[in-house]
């Protein structure tokens, strides 16, 4: 394994984000979603790089709400196949709890499946407290494309 380095990606790094090729994301990055991301200051995103390629990246959103601190939502963690069981989903779900905290959000929290035994290991591992709760979803949010 090459150098790996993990960075927190802004505005000015649309051409880098969108040039990542497929494999990483669930499908091709779309240049526009990937613009109205990186410019919403409520979006953050981390990518952990081996060389020129990502192999790794988490991402989230600040949660406000009028009554209480700010919280951050983890919308997705991903790895390469190439690249699994090294550490790098790790490595950058860190980088992005630390951006959260940096930010002043005081509750970091996420959802995955039941069966999801990889993302179950990972946020174990990170010390997350699991929760039981319902989910619900509308207009087709969970539906594989």
């Amino acid at each position: 394994m090459g150098e790996i380095t993990v960075r927190r990606l802004g505005p000015a790094d649309l051409d880098l984000l969108s040039a990542i090729p497929e494999g990483l994301f669930d499908h091709p990055v779309d240049r526009a979603q990937a613009r109205a991301f990186l410019e919403d200051p409520q979006h953050d995103i981390v990518v952990a790089f081996e060389g020129e390629l990502a192999v790794a990246f988490a991402s989230g959103t600040v949660l406000l709400h009028p009554d209480k601190a700010p919280g951050f939502f983890v919308n997705e963690v991903g790895t390469r196949e190439s690249h699994l069981r090294r550490g790098l989903a790790t490595a950058v779900s860190e980088a992005l709890f630390d951006v959260a905290r940096k930010r002043g959000c005081e509750g970091i929290w996420l959802g995955t499946e039941p069966f999801n035994a990889p993302a179950l290991g990972l946020y174990r591992k990170l010390g997350g407290e699991e929760q039981v709760f319902v989910g619900f979803a509308w207009d087709g949010a969970f539906d594989e494309d």
